[in-house]
């Protein structure tokens, strides 16, 4: 059995807990985050090639309104290796529609890898051993693989997967049968789930057989795949909204786990931004001039540089300003920024903020 393997890129996110930065027609995936010249889905590109053996067996799944754009960030992309959603139904339908057409080139053992625009990976090195253990795991057996993020704190942000029988190791790397996914556990509960040693954060790779996620899809979320299969994309939109996890992932029972250590992140929101590039005895992470008095633990983005941010006795903030908007907001707030823009979007006269 070939051990190709091919990587799928989720592009078609939009980033809003990264507004005003990011836009309806500029998400977070375009944005340089990391202190690069590259942006988050140029960075996962580059990271995927090697596994991927070159540009022809990498593929990416995005939106119809920003096709063009991951055109333009991927030129060397083939185009009929770029899937063009016209209406986004979420993982669920995304990883369907993209494992049928991959089964359809290359048959039921081609071993397909899922892998979100907008993570941070620190040590490539590690990165890709681990990938090459759930290639050598999902070449094998039938299986599922998901990769657990050995938590670094009780995060209440993340999922939880909680890791059972040991099953043998791959590439020299542990790997567990799953026991349960639990979604964004209150912090009792994550702090409980950290002492046990079995848990890991859900990053949202998965690597699989074609023909193993098609058999599985047809028997736990056959809503998805059989429209897909009989009508093709042009049913998107009447597909249900679901996630890969929620659809599949928490009721298939070859569901398998391999607890990795590569340095990661989801840059969900801002503050992902001082995770990144917080430095020891610098008291704020600033991408903008800024001119502060008794201003600490804060984060300062502008997008032009002519501005000037001038903070009195601030701690613990947010202040980006791009365009014409400037956001302000605590950190601890910064998962509610999504509620705001339902505000603006239900108004025309902010049509230009979005």
């Amino acid at each position: 059995m070939t051990r190709t393997l091919f990587p799928v890129i989720l592009a078609g996110g939009k980033g809003e807990r990264f507004w005003p930065l990011s836009r309806q027609n500029r998400p977070k995936q375009f944005l340089n985050l990391d202190g690069t010249d590259r942006s988050l889905l140029q960075a996962t590109a580059d990271r995927l090639l090697t596994l991927a053996s070159g540009w022809d067996n990498l593929w990416v799944i995005t939106s119809a309104q920003i096709a063009q754009g991951v055109r333009e960030q991927l030129p060397e992309l083939p185009s009929d290796n770029l899937l063009v959603e016209l209406q986004g139904r979420d993982t669920a339908a995304a990883v369907a529609w993209t494992s049928l057409e991959i089964q359809k080139r290359y048959g039921d053992d081609a071993i397909i890898g899922f892998f979100p625009a907008d993570h941070w990976i620190a040590d490539q090195e590690a990165f890709v051993c681990t990938i090459n253990a759930a290639i050598e795991l999902a070449a094998t057996q039938a299986a599922i693989v998901t990769l657990g993020i050995k938590p670094a704190f009780p995060s209440t942000g993340y999922g939880y997967i909680e890791q059972g029988e040991k099953i043998g190791s791959f590439n020299e790397l542990p790997a567990y049968h799953v026991n349960r996914f639990t979604e964004k556990p209150d912090r009792q509960t994550a702090e409980n789930f950290l002492s046990t040693g079995r848990f890991s954060w859900n990053s949202g790779m998965f690597v699989f057989r074609a023909g193993v996620v098609l058999k599985e899809l047809h028997k736990h979320a056959p809503e998805i795949i059989e429209p897909i299969e009989k009508f093709g994309p042009d049913i998107y939109q009447d597909l249900p909204k679901k996630s890969i996890d929620y659809a599949l992932m928490e009721k298939t029972d070859i569901a398998y786990v391999l607890p990795a250590e590569f340095g990661w992140d989801d840059l969900g929101d801002w503050n992902a931004i001082e995770r990144l590039l917080k430095k020891e005895g610098i008291p704020n992470v600033e991408f903008a001039t800024h001119v502060g008095l008794d201003t600490q633990g804060s984060i300062l983005y502008s997008t032009n540089e002519e501005d000037v941010i001038v903070t009195i006795g601030l701690e613990d903030v947010v202040i980006v300003r791009d365009r014409n908007v400037t956001l302000i907001v605590k950190k601890d707030r910064t998962q509610e920024i999504k509620q705001v823009l339902k505000t603006l979007q239900s108004e025309p006269r902010f049509s230009n903020l979005l």
